[in-house]
């Protein structure tokens, strides 16, 4: 392979799969749409699975590093009702194989692991086209151009990439979500700091959710879950960040306060988030010169697996490209032909998991499926 590979996207997935091509001494470029890797925040905390994230680290040469940033104790979780009635209660005991660490540290890793150059900022793609041979144009918000031998779209839900593969596009699932935060919260708010315990809190019932997650330095980070149509979270003025706390918090009136408080005692402006799925089954016909991972190939409902995934389909295909280092089509055949399996079985179970904790017995059904009574599938 005598030219770059050409990745779109400096999310997780880009980057594993620049740091393995890196490992084995193959050259990419990444380009991606934000200024810096500091111009926006990288959200909170993620659970590194032992069957795809870690492996995916371990493939990139990471894992000691990935070892030295986990947040001990997160893994922790427990289910209440609306009235703040705990459910099931899992302490952390270090054997849950789905360690916590910051989405931003473990960025941070990847990024110091590549040389320098690799990636451009700033690079916001518009549009790609084929040109033949395998061969794609890329096109830069500015005009500029770039031609790739292999194309990767690393590039997430909205990708650039994806319609030289598919004409599937994601479509909203009904579900919206609106993450707040709270800061110093055992000084400041401390009925809500016991409620949400060491790691991760559900408390459901049927349409509606509030989830909430202890990061490190007294952070208490949620996401309020919410099942209505798409002009009702349209409707909100987010700008108006007092206005859209109530707004919000009056879907959960009568709930118990201390969980309500996580929405009305928000110290940020609270940020609404679709949720939107491309098919389960998603897939595509073998293109020349150009494949997908992450959520460009594979969106699915909020579940634990989409990073995880992404990595892990990062490390994958810099292996089968290492592996088939004089016939990029036989590494993007075998890639393709373990990514499709793998990521509707993850779609299926994600959508399960989604379903459970919004449906008529929530939260009863997600305490039934961590006890291993529910079925997934």
């Amino acid at each position: 392979m005598t030219t770059p590979v050409t990745i779109i996207g400096a999310g997780l997935g880009g980057l594993t799969l620049a740091r393995v091509l890196h490992v084995h001494g193959i050259a990419a470029t990444v380009y991606e749409a934000e200024t810096s890797p500091t111009a926006r925040t990288q959200g909170g905390l993620l659970d590194i699975h032992e069957h795809d994230g870690q492996l995916a680290l371990k493939a990139a040469g990471l894992f000691e590093e990935f070892l030295a940033i986990i947040h001990k104790g997160a893994e922790a979780s427990r289910v209440l009702d609306k009235d703040g009635k705990v459910l099931l209660d899992e302490p952390d005991d270090g054997t849950g194989g789905r360690p916590e660490v910051p989405r931003a540290a473990l960025r941070q890793i990847l990024l110091d692991s590549l040389p320098a150059g690799t990636i451009r900022w700033g690079r916001k793609v518009t549009a790609a086209r084929a040109l033949g041979d395998g061969r794609h144009e890329v096109t830069f918000a500015d005009g500029a151009t770039v031609t790739a031998d292999l194309l990767v779209g690393a590039d997430g839900a909205w990708s650039r990439v994806r319609p030289l593969l598919s004409p599937a596009k994601p479509e909203y699932v009904g579900t919206s979500l609106i993450e707040t935060y709270l800061f110093d919260a055992d000084t400041r708010h401390p009925a809500s700091s016991r409620v949400v315990g060491d790691g991760s809190l559900f408390a459901l019932a049927p349409g509606k959710g509030i989830a909430a997650h202890r990061e490190p330095d007294g952070v208490l980070h949620t996401y309020v879950t919410i099942s209505k149509p798409q002009e009702w979270i349209e409707s909100i003025d987010f700008t108006d960040a007092g206005m859209a706390r109530a707004r919000v918090a009056a879907e959960f009136y009568g709930w118990a306060p201390e969980l309500t408080a996580l929405i009305t005692d928000g110290e940020t402006a609270p940020v609404p988030r679709t949720i939107n799925t491309l098919p389960i089954e998603h897939r595509w016909d073998r293109v020349p010169g150009v494949t997908l991972l992450g959520d460009a190939a594979h969106l699915m409902p909020p579940s634990g697996e989409g990073a995880n995934l992404a990595m892990y389909d990062g490390a994958e295909l810099g292996n089968a490209l290492a592996a088939h280092r004089d016939d990029i089509e036989a590494a993007l055949t075998a890639y393709e032909e373990a990514l499709f399996p793998r990521s509707a079985a993850a779609a299926a179970v994600a959508s399960r998991i989604h379903q459970m904790c919004l449906d008529d017995n929530a939260p009863h059904s997600l305490v039934n499926f961590f006890t291993g009574h529910g079925q997934v599938g």
